[in-house]
């Protein structure tokens, strides 16, 4: 697992979200943005998709939590949509973990998130969320990036 720092820049993104235990209703939510936003034209090379999952599973029943499938956009004009909402992501300084984009691979990142930013000396900054973020260049390479935000 390879992890950089990187300022991630505060942006417009549409999003859908989806409230219940993560898994299986992440990926059909996720697959329901993509298709939205290829209608719309809003997929290319350079589009960024984020997944936010903003509740601890953990701590928080499954029904409660709480999944976001955005795409970043351009500006925040966008094609409307009952089910599209318009929000914001913060940016910031993010240490970034580049891990394979399969289900075994992120699971076990998880894991290692922690330890690793504890053993750089960076601390998790819980204000903002971690952000699950797919490029075209790195989906091509089976990849995808965690990047947990720090202070």
């Amino acid at each position: 697992m390879n992890m950089n720092i990187e300022t991630i820049p505060a942006g417009s993104i549409a999003y859908i979200r989806q409230i219940g235990a993560y898994g299986a209703e992440n990926i059909r939510t996720m697959e329901q943005l993509k298709r939205w936003a290829e209608t719309s034209n809003l997929m290319n090379n350079k589009t960024v998709i984020f997944g936010i999952a903003h509740d601890n599973p953990k701590t928080t029943p499954p029904e409660n939590c709480r999944y976001d499938a955005c795409i970043l956009l351009a500006d925040k004009r966008f094609p409307t949509d009952g089910n599209i909402k318009h929000g914001e992501i913060s940016g910031g300084k993010h240490a970034v973990f580049t891990v394979k984009h399969t289900a075994k691979a992120v699971e076990q990142a998880w894991g290692n998130i922690f330890p690793a930013l504890f053993e750089s000396g960076f601390l998790y900054d819980a204000t903002r969320p971690i952000l699950e973020r797919y490029t075209a260049k790195k989906v091509e390479q089976h990849l995808c990036e965690i990047c947990v935000p720090i202070s």
